[in-house]
This record gives C-alpha cells, structure tokens and sequence, in this order.
C-alpha cells in the first residue's frame, strides 16, 4: 500500500483565455526560480504536449499533463505528487480559460477544477494590453466566480508604460487580489509556431535554450518571486500518495485481472491484467524530431511492468534498438520530417518486418501516419503539390495533409483485441492533428488492400461513442495504430498487456 502526503509548494498559472501570456510567464518562472537554485516540477494542465517540452528545458525534470477528462480529477493529486517528489517548487501553466474546460461537461478538465483537486493558489496572467480601471472588474469577475477557486494574485502582462501600471495597479489596489507583477509590451520572445502550434523543443533546441532563458530574464525583472514563492507555501498538503507505476499495476491488476476499464471522472482509475515474468524485453520508443509527443508515465509504466525502454530516433538511426521486441511510435510531426522518413528505406524495412513478425506495436497519430503506406506532404511555398511519399506500409491505409484541424476529447470503445486493451474496453482520449487516413479505419478481413498485401486482415482499432459515433484506426495482427491519443495511467493494463505480449 502506497502511504504519504505531498507537501510541495505549488501555484496555478491560469488566464481569463488563451493568448494572455500564460506560457510565457509560467516558463519564466519555472526558469526563474530553477536559476535562483530551487529544485522545480513543472506541469501542464490538458492534455498538450509540446508546452510541457518548454517547461522540461526550464526546469531540468519531464514535464507532467494533469488532465482531468483522460485520468479522472481522483488521479491527478497522486500524478502531482508522483512528478513533484523531491522538488521545492510545483508550477503548474493552466489550459485556454480559467473555467474553460471539455464542452460541454461543466468544470470537468478546467484549470479552476485542478486547482481546486490541487488545493493550489491561483495567480491570474491578465493581457492589460488595452484597459485600465476596467481590469479590476474583471479579476473581481474570475475571483468570485467559483468561491472555491483561490485567485490569490495577478501578474499584468502586455503594459505599455510606467504610467499605464500606475493606472493598472491602482485599479486593483482594492479588489483583494494582490498584484505579484507587471510585463512589460516589448517585442516577443522568438517561439516559432507552425500548424499544431509552438515548434517543439527538441526541433530547436539551441533556439529554445535561448528563448528560455530570456524569459526568465523578463519575468525576473517584472515579477515579485520571493512573494510568489510565498503564495506557494501557502498551499497546504496533499492527503493523497503520490502515484506509483508498479503500485498502480498491482492494484488494476487485483482490481480485474484481464480486463482494462475505463477510468472514470470519478475514480480516475482503471483495472488490468499482470505481466509476464522472465527476461525484459526491449520495448523500442521513437523518439527524436519526428516523434515528440509522449506522457513520461508511459514510459515508467513500461518499465514498471517489466520491459526495457529505448528510446531511438527514426531520423538518424537505420535500425531497431537491439532485441526489439515491441515498439511504441507516439504523436509528432512526421508530415514535416517525410521526406526524410521515407528516405531511411533500412528502418522503414525493419518496421515493417518486425510488424510481420506479429511483434506488439503501438501506434498514436504520428506513429499512424509512419506506419501507412504513403505520406503526402503539404505543397510547397509556391503551391505545387506534392507526391506521396513511401512510408512503412504495415497499413492498408495512405495519409496526406489536410487543411482541417481535428481537435478534441473522445470516449472509445475498443472494437478488436489487441496487444494493448481487449474487446469491449473503455477509454478516454484526444485527438489533434490536421492530417487525414484513407481508409480512416481497418475494413476487416473483407477490406480492399489486405489480399494483396498478405498478412493479416487490418480491423478497426475504436468505436468512437463521444462526441459523436464512428469507427477509428487499425489492430493488424500485434499492430494497434490510430489518432487517439490515450494515456496509459487512466489505463495502466495497457501497458502490462502489451509487455506480456513481447514477452511471448
């Protein structure tokens, strides 16, 4: 049984919406006070994962998601504590609006909502780009909104001049929220942004250690930290233990042995099957440009239930880490790497002899669109279009750029058994790409395309039931490829599933 308490520091980073500045001053503080030497766990609130590579960069430690609607609010002060063990300092950047959370279901994955669950203050980043008295209006609007949301400070972001802060503060002089700093409007801090938003860290690194750092540096010079580091420690402890990879597999796996569920928004828990015993196997992670959206529990979940992870990078490396006998290709920007992707014929070649192999692959979005047979990416900057692209081609599917975003929460249900979950089981996810597949789902053994390429017959991976009903991605032979995104702590059978399926 996991016992204890979480007692670190913490504040929430939240906005009245998107675009006020949230990751500019969550990142600089984040850098700020790891630069002052404390020791900072960084988290995200929803399920974005490129936010979280900034934070990782800031900090020194994996940026943590806390995501209300994929874990259940119940999960998420043990994750907290599990990604804060040992730290000084928690900050936490919140998601779009303070109150905005998943349509359509109240409170349910809002920043104000893991405040709440994280007895955490709040410190508002206000855009004071074009008001003056007005803005203690509306901070009193967002402080009393919900009684049991703490907007304990603001930081005015975006002022234009000392005169234009003297209006500013003395507006909030007497609405009970204290002002904890002012940014000044100069130009932006240089972070490329493409169609799925920031450019991740690991595409530009040497860029970014330098966008950090001046961050840090405005935020040092416009910000009370030592007043801030006040705020935090008023945050009292945590009664719930932190979460434990190994503790969280025991306990699905006495909860139902078998049979993964979905964690609902209640429990935040789900059960699953034990894994195997013998020799660790290796379990291959795509890593580097190409593949950068991960959850860094999956990885420890892995571990946990008895694999050995190794992360490699498709863009460079010609083959499998050695011993593969599983392979986890999570989301990224393989649309912008394709033809590089393409290029690198030896590993495509061993993808896809290691999937006929009937090895366990799991595949999210980016890993999808790997595993197709072709990727066709956007026209050029002249407008010519391009040609498709050989991919892996474990699937019947080919997968090209389209001019839509696909965004947003999904309930699923899973319609195959696979290395990863059985017929039946529940789950939450997301999805966020501006990508389509065609077919977008396996057709099953009747299905155009699998005759031809032999093997076995490609099936549809989800039955999507929320927000609206359809059939989603593939499970061919130990393949399981589809957009959704899930995570694997709602879930941690999957995990358990698929490394007894390596174990095989």
């Amino acid at each position: 049984m996991v016992t204890g308490t979480t007692s670190v520091p913490r504040l929430v980073i939240a906005a009245p919406s998107s675009g006020s500045g949230k990751t500019t001053v969550a990142t600089g503080l984040m850098a700020a006070f790891a630069a002052s030497g404390l020791a900072v766990s960084p988290h995200k609130v929803g399920p974005d994962y490129i936010d979280p590579g900034y934070h990782a960069l800031a900090t020194g430690r994996p940026g943590r998601n806390l995501d209300a609607y994929l874990c259940g609010p119940r999960a998420l002060p043990g994750l907290f504590g599990h990604g804060a063990r040992g730290a000084d300092l928690a900050v936490v950047e919140g998601v779009m609006g303070l109150y905005d959370g998943a349509a359509h279901q109240g409170e349910l994955a809002s920043t104000a909502q893991v405040a709440k669950v994280l007895r955490a203050p709040v410190v508002l980043v206000v855009d004071a780009a074009s008001q003056s008295r007005s803005v203690a209006a509306l901070v009193h609007g967002f402080a009393s909104w919900d009684p049991e949301v703490r907007v304990a400070g603001v930081i005015l972001n975006k002022v234009g001049s000392d005169r234009h802060e003297e209006l500013l503060r003395e507006a909030l002089a007497g609405s009970g929220v204290p002002v904890f700093g002012a940014l000044r409007r100069v130009g932006a801090v240089h972070t490329p942004s493409r169609h799925l938003g920031l450019v991740p860290v690991a595409e530009r690194r040497a860029e970014a250690v330098e966008s950090v750092a001046a961050l840090a540096d405005r935020v040092r010079a416009g910000c009370d930290l030592p007043g801030l580091l006040e705020l935090a420690r008023s945050a009292p402890p945590l009664p719930e233990p932190a979460w434990d990879p190994a503790h969280s597999l025991r306990e699905a796996r006495s909860a139902d042995a078998g049979h993964p569920a979905e964690p609902d928004t209640e429990s935040g828990t789900g059960p699953e099957s034990g894994a195997g015993r013998g020799a660790r196997p290796v379990v291959a992670v795509a890593g580097g440009s190409a593949f950068t959206f991960s959850y860094a529990e999956h990885a420890e979940l892995l571990t946990a239930a008895g694999a050995d992870v190794v992360t490699f990078d498709p863009l460079r490396e010609t083959r499998l880490p050695e011993g593969t006998r599983g392979l986890v290709i999570g989301g990224g920007f393989p649309e912008v790497y394709a033809a590089e992707l393409s290029a690198n014929e030896p590993l495509r070649a061993a993808v896809a002899a290691l999937a006929a192999s009937g090895a366990p692959i799991a595949a999210e979005c980016a890993g999808l669109l790997y595993l197709a047979r072709s990727l066709t990416p956007e026209p050029d900057a002249e407008g010519t279009k391009a040609a498709p692209l050989p991919m892996c081609g474990v699937l019947p599917a080919d997968a090209r750029m389209s001019g839509r975003l696909t965004l947003g929460y999904r309930e699923a249900v899973a319609l195959s058994a696979s290395p990863l979950l059985p017929v039946g089981a529940r789950v939450r996810g997301h999805e966020f790409h501006r990508t389509v597949i065609t077919p977008g789902a396996g057709e099953g053994p009747d299905g155009p395309g699998d005759g031809a390429e032999g093997g076995p017959a490609a099936l549809p991976a989800w039955g999507v039931v929320r927000p609206t009903r359809q059939v989603e991605g593939f499970v061919r032979g130990g393949v399981h490829a589809s957009y959704l995104h899930v995570h694997w702590a709602a879930t941690p059978g999957i995990a358990a599933s698929f490394v007894r399926s390596c174990a095989r």
